[in-house]
């Protein structure tokens, strides 16, 4: 068994009682291991040390709601390349500018997906030719595909029958998901034009009303359940 899916094996039993509401959060059962969230430090010159408050708050948010047992008060930061990816069965990348993996990174990124490695892409207007471009580079016959609206990591633990809720406007387009499925399972996600790192920031960065940022945690929680239970 690979370290990342031993990881999210282990937190399954925590998973279990997950409440479809917002609760009290429970103790952490004994034996638990703690479930830890890295951000991605990528190369290219895009600006991946954004959004520096909405890890932490996603984390505080999952201790705060759930029964995960949630390592630390805020996101490890991992290079694609480093064997310490294996570590983190969810890893976090936005930004503005470009994103570009060397051959090296692209094959150990695919080796981490193909174990069980769940990446959250959320485009801070702009990553988006460059994401696309480098998923092809690690899977060349994967296409990203629109996710439809039912899918589970719209309705789990929290509904969204509409899909991505609209952060900030952008262009003005609706708010669309993208992944790529691997062997029957989502292994990239992909939020365009939806911005769910900025209303997961602390209120006084972008002064989101408090019904968006709570749409953010919420459709973020559903991303983080769906990736240790799929």
């Amino acid at each position: 068994m690979t370290r990342v899916a031993a990881a999210v094996l282990a937190l399954l039993l925590a998973l279990a009682s997950f409440a479809a509401r917002p609760c009290a959060a429970e103790p952490t059962p004994p034996g638990s291991r703690a479930f830890g969230i890295a951000r991605l430090k990528y190369g290219g010159g895009g600006d991946w040390y954004g959004n520096q408050t909405s890890l932490r708050n996603l984390m505080a948010g999952l201790r705060q709601r759930t029964t995960i047992a949630v390592a630390g008060d805020d996101a490890a930061v991992v290079e694609p390349g480093s064997a310490t990816l294996f570590q983190y069965p969810f890893v976090y990348a936005a930004g503005h500018g470009n994103m570009k993996f060397s051959d090296a990174e692209a094959a150990n990124l695919r080796r981490w997906l193909d174990s069980g490695g769940f990446l959250w892409v959320d485009d801070d207007y702009g990553i988006g030719p460059s994401f696309r471009r480098e998923m092809k580079k690690l899977f060349p016959d994967a296409e990203l595909v629109e996710l439809p609206f039912s899918h589970p990591l719209f309705h789990e633990p929290y509904e969204f029958p509409a899909g991505l809720p609209k952060i900030h406007e952008h262009d003005g387009g609706p708010a669309k998901a993208f992944g790529i499925v691997r062997d029957g399972r989502l292994c990239v996600f992909f939020s365009f034009d939806c911005d769910l790192g900025d209303g997961l920031e602390d209120e006084a960065v972008h002064h989101d009303p408090p019904e968006k940022r709570e749409a953010a945690l919420r459709m973020a929680t559903n991303l983080v359940h769906y990736a240790l239970t799929h």
